[in-house]
């Protein structure tokens, strides 16, 4: 019978997103020998980490610690450009606010505590960023300023982050099969020695899942997160099936976070299934609908049903997507009038966004299907009743102009809609990934419920659950691939030799 100390690759890594990149050639600096298998072919790999925009959460103290990670460090814009800073206790707090009373998790914390480092890790495998000047500043007196303490992407978005991090994989010697799903985990003796795939059966001495979440699964959405998810529109890759969840949970790994949760976001009614496969990986993200702090949203009885100023749009959308969700037939609109239109993103210029525009709100009304007109003109009315005129406009700051007087108020940014032309966008809610996992120690070995590790497996990304609960800081699910995904291939690599 073959021993792990037999096996042709050290360590065999199943996925290929920004999780099992980061977990692989941390790895491979550790002198592991790593093969990396991927389900999708070559034009689809990488997971969800393509379909983002690749902005990244992390804490730092102020300019000088960004100016570093750039990819040009020249950038004109820099000495007008005022990015605050953001520290461990602010990023606890954003936290904290989507956790519905529960206490900072472990998990949670280490995803505060290495979120810095984990970046500047990321920038010495020559993954450079830029900083988010279209989504996250607003020029105020001739200075550009940061809000919502997220502050840089990876140059060329979540496409460049995908290129960037197999570049570095394979100039560091990894190897990668694509096209060659893990069906099975090969076990012996109660450790783990590799994955079975139609390609064969690779030996590893561990192997690190990084295989993402279940929420391509309609099945599994509809169990764990409820009637109607069936109908969610999934933002990124097909693949994430849960097929890794599936293979560590009929191990015994421990179920843990919570499965009821996930990552959801405002979009485009229209947006194709699976991640706008028709379109090249740097428009994917258009589809995204997220200026409602700008507008208002209202479903199909008339009414609205958040406040759209609650928040900045960071602490907000992943809420949103999913209360969209919850809405008569899983849509809304989102309407603006003409004071915001050049405030709205390039999303909503983007050649495949599908809106209805009139000159007056009555012709707007007449062309939304499916609504309420008579209690949708209702409202915006006692919204325009109620807005706080006395408070001035601010988008780089929670401004404080809200409405007086409604049962379900704006806190922030509310203007009337008064002024045409008019727009609104129909949407719907799109699941990007799920937060319910396994538990894995501080090496990124699973975790058994009793406690103890399942011998040569580790798992990171999507797979651990803990780290989001009830919604999450725009910018943090990156930042928790690269931080899980590293531990899991030190792990690895320090298992292999062991």
């Amino acid at each position: 019978m073959q021993r792990p100390g037999d096996a042709r690759w050290d360590v065999v890594v199943v996925g290929s997103g920004n999780a099992a990149m980061s977990a692989g050639l941390a790895a491979l600096e550790r002198g592991a020998s790593v093969l990396m298998v991927e389900k999708a072919g070559r034009d689809l790999a990488g997971g969800n980490t393509a379909y983002t925009a690749g902005a990244m959460r992390f804490v730092y103290a102020g300019n000088d610690d960004l100016v570093p990670l750039l990819v040009d460090p020249e950038d004109p814009r820099l000495p007008r450009t005022d990015f605050g800073a953001y520290t461990a206790q602010q990023f606890e707090q954003d936290l904290l606010g989507f956790n519905d009373g529960r206490p900072l998790s472990r998990e949670q914390r280490i995803l505060i505590d290495e979120s810095g480092a984990a970046l500047r890790w990321l920038a010495t495998q020559g993954v450079k960023f830029e900083p988010i000047y279209s989504r996250q500043s607003f020029e105020k007196d001739g200075r550009f300023v940061f809000w919502g303490g997220l502050t840089l992407a990876t140059h060329d978005e979540g496409f460049g982050l995908a290129r960037a991090e197999l570049e570095a994989f394979t100039r560091a010697g990894g190897e990668i099969r694509y096209g060659c799903p893990a069906t099975g985990l090969i076990v012996e003796d109660g450790h783990v020695v590799g994955v079975e795939t139609p390609q064969g059966a690779f030996r590893a001495k561990a192997v690190v899942l990084a295989c993402g979440g279940f929420e391509s699964n309609a099945a599994l959405r509809t169990r764990f997160i409820g009637e109607g998810w069936d109908k969610a529109r999934v933002r990124g890759t097909p693949h994430n099936q849960g097929d890794g969840l599936q293979m560590a949970l009929d191990l015994g790994a421990k179920a843990h976070g919570f499965y009821g949760g996930c990552h959801a976001t405002p979009m485009d009614l229209h947006t194709p299934d699976y991640g706008n496969l028709d379109l090249p990986h740097g428009e994917r993200k258009h589809y995204r609908k997220i200026c409602y702090f700008l507008g208002l949203m209202l479903n199909a009885n008339g009414a609205r049903f958040v406040d759209e100023g609650k928040n900045f749009r960071n602490y907000t959308y992943a809420q949103f997507g999913r209360s969209i969700m919850e809405q008569p037939g899983h849509v809304a609109w989102q309407i603006f009038d003409a004071k915001v239109d050049h405030l709205l993103y390039s999303e909503y210029r983007f050649h495949d966004a599908h809106f209805v525009e009139a000159d007056t709100l009555d012709g707007l009304l007449d062309k939304l299907e499916g609504i309420d007109r008579a209690a949708a003109k209702r409202t915006i009315a006692d919204f325009n009743a109620a807005v706080d005129e006395s408070v001035p406009f601010d988008p780089t700051v929670k401004d404080g102009r809200g409405t007086k007087g409604l049962a379900l108020p704006k806190s922030n940014w509310a203007q009337t809609i008064e002024t045409g032309p008019f727009k609104a966008y129909p949407v719907t809610g799109g699941i990007t990934f799920t937060y319910g996992g396994v538990e894995v120690g501080d090496d990124g070995g699973v975790k058994r419920a009793d406690g103890s590790t399942i011998p040569g497996l580790y798992a990171c990304g999507e797979m651990v659950g803990g780290v989001f609960f009830n919604g999450y800081p725009g910018g943090s699910g990156l930042t928790s691939g690269v931080v899980f995904g590293r531990r899991a291939g030190y792990g690895a690599a320090a298992g292999a030799r062991g």
